[in-house]
């Protein structure tokens, strides 16, 4: 049985990377890059909570610290570990160690279960162990394979010409190393159409599609091919909320953007992403980023 990649196995390889998203992510914030789905990130001191939309994607730090939440689950990862979201949720993140002398070097790199699905087909099964608790977020630390096939795809970046042809191959390997690490079955299940979980992405989508519909467990269950029972159970496995909070999170963070990035009134984001009580619509959004509307927009602004 081989022995676990210890911190100073991998120092060299994080060196590098940490480089390298320098090197093409010379401002701050997030800087998208010629490789299609791979964004880098720096942030140059810790960051405040920020509520955020999660799609199915790899995350790696180079260097510094980060803590995602879901609900009550807090996921802190870090160099030496990777995060997964397998389906799409509503998060907080926030970059916890990062300042202008080490800042924080992170890539993400979206995950499409079409291409897990294809992977899986063609390659048969992997061995995935079976661990962890089913949610659509996991931490899992870095292993030698897996890092060594993201600093290829990064490498990649200085031969553009060579992107269109390398970077699939390289991307097509990282899935493969997902697949085969101690939380694989998480991706496995989203892409097998038998499986329950397969089945709450359906909804999920559903969900991230018409939020601002009225919701009817009911109907959910009908798009999922789920009693209503089974829904809201691996719904909430997957995802740590019940439909309706799931729903409501979309709905505020939606109105939130509308709100300051579009200047709509409150009564009409509110409206805009389905609520038909202002008076509803202001005191859930108050519960969930911590202010009324108007006072956490001025709060925002001024921040910026």
């Amino acid at each position: 049985m081989s022995c676990p990649d210890t911190p100073q196995d991998l120092e060299g390889e994080r060196q590098e990377l940490a480089q390298l998203i320098a090197h093409f992510a010379p401002d701050e914030g997030i800087s998208e890059s010629s490789i299609n789905g791979l964004a880098l990130f720096r942030s140059s001191q810790p960051s405040p909570i920020t509520h955020t939309l999660y799609r199915p994607a790899l995350c790696i730090i180079a260097q510094g610290q980060k803590v995602v939440r879901l609900e009550d689950d807090a996921f802190c990862y870090d160099p030496l570990h990777y995060l997964v979201a397998s389906v799409t949720l509503p998060v907080t993140g926030q970059v916890t160690l990062a300042s202008p002398e080490q800042p924080y070097l992170s890539l993400r790199l979206d995950i499409d279960p079409g291409e897990i699905g294809k992977l899986i087909a063609e390659a048969g099964p992997v061995g995935v162990p079976s661990r962890g608790n089913g949610r659509g977020l996991y931490v899992e630390r870095l292993d030698a394979p897996l890092l060594d096939a993201v600093l290829r795809l990064l490498r990649l970046l200085d031969s553009p010409r060579d992107i269109a042809m390398l970077a699939p191959l390289v991307q097509r390997e990282i899935l493969y190393r997902l697949l085969c690490s101690p939380q694989g079955q998480v991706l496995r299940d989203i892409a097998n159409a038998d499986s329950q979980t397969h089945r709450v992405t359906r909804a999920i989508d559903w969900l991230n599609q018409n939020f601002n519909e009225p919701l009817r467990i009911e109907d959910l269950a009908r798009v999922a091919s789920l009693s209503p029972s089974t829904l809201h159970h691996r719904f909430k496995a997957v995802t740590a909320m019940s439909p309706l909070q799931y729903q409501k999170q979309l709905r505020l963070q939606e109105a939130r953007r509308l709100m300051l990035c579009e200047n709509l009134e409150v009564s009409a984001a509110g409206y805009r992403v389905g609520y038909e009580s202002p008076s509803q619509f202001s005191r859930e959004y108050s519960r969930l980023f911590g202010a009324p509307p108007l006072r956490d927009l001025a709060r925002l602004r001024n921040a910026g």
